[in-house]
């Protein structure tokens, strides 16, 4: 699982109200979310992103409310992977569950900089950033699985047909 796109900064304690600010919470199209995402201190973030981008963040990032509509917004943007120094242990979690890519390097985070560009590879637990190499935690294959379909519910319904044609063979 490799990526590769430009980076987009952002400091510590971004809680979830700034991701996407509560009165948004009645949306459930990820489009619409992802209009919205980082609008109190960013306004037309979304507009700033391409496909493929990063998002280097601070300590803690993600901290407040579990909502899902967070990562699900940041994912909707085109973001491939937040770079943090840390997360909140439940945005962390929630994003896997959505499958959105997140990374643990506060030495890749010190050193980014915003329209820069960014590469990693998440099978081989490596990042570039001005072409220094960083090594981070390799996935396991069970979260790339989760990743790769795009989530923890698309993971288990494969699993779950894969199952059913077994049965039925």
């Amino acid at each position: 699982m490799k990526f590769k796109g430009g980076i987009h900064i952002f400091g510590d304690h971004i809680d979830t109200d700034v991701i996407i600010p509560a009165k948004y919470l009645n949306q459930s199209d990820p489009k619409q979310l992802a209009m919205r995402c980082f609008e109190p201190v960013a306004e037309n973030f979304y507009s700033r992103v391409s496909p493929g981008d990063f998002l280097f963040v601070g300590e803690n990032f993600g901290c407040g409310s579990s909502r899902e509509h967070a990562p699900i917004a940041i994912k909707a943007m085109g973001v491939s992977c937040i770079v943090a120094k840390s997360f909140a242990r439940i945005f962390y979690r929630s994003a896997i569950n959505i499958g959105l890519p997140v990374v643990t390097c506060p030495h890749a985070v010190a050193v980014a900089r915003e329209g820069e560009q960014a590469e990693a590879n998440l099978e081989e637990g490596w990042l570039i950033v001005k072409e220094e190499r960083y090594a981070v935690p390799a996935y396991p294959q069970e979260v790339l699985q989760i990743i790769q379909a795009g989530g923890l519910v698309n993971h288990m319904q494969q699993r779950l047909r894969a199952q059913e044609k077994g049965v039925q063979s």
